[in-house]
């Protein structure tokens, strides 16, 4: 039986298993890539529910400061990492998206294949690793 992945924000997933003559981005490998976005936009989503459900019940108007602010803080929190996975969420249906367009997995910079695993670690990515790389200095040296 081959191992599964956990990634962290998206599920469990088995790697793709590519045959040596197989061809780039072919139908088994979208609907791969298809089943990993749909399973992560799933998962952040139900997060997104946990969360309303749990600032409804926790909601208090408590009559100590500190503990008001305290509550607040966490609610303040809590909505900023949903806002971080909402734009995730925007992401992963802009790579639905692409996949629907036949332009899933090649590189928005130069037009070349990104790679079944780079894909896998990140499905969201739209740059190969080189592209990428070179914005990233790219911007560092802009900052700096």
């Amino acid at each position: 039986m081959a191992t599964k992945k956990d990634l962290g924000q998206f599920t469990e997933f088995e790697p793709y298993k590519l045959d040596e003559n197989e061809e780039y981005m072919s139908d088994a490998q979208l609907k791969h890539f298809r089943a990993i976005l749909l399973d992560w936009k799933r998962g952040l989503m139900e997060e997104v529910d946990r969360t309303v459900d749990h600032m409804k019940d926790e909601a208090t108007n408590f009559p100590d400061p500190n503990d008001r602010a305290t509550q607040e803080e966490e609610f303040s929190l809590e909505l900023r990492t949903r806002d971080r996975e909402r734009k995730l969420i925007k992401k992963i249906d802009e790579s639905l998206e692409a996949i629907e367009s036949g332009e899933y997995g090649y590189c928005e910079a130069c037009g070349v294949e990104i790679g079944v695993r780079r894909l896998e670690a990140r499905p969201t990515a739209t740059m190969c690793i080189d592209c990428k790389t070179l914005q990233e200095i790219k911007e560092k040296q802009t900052r700096a």
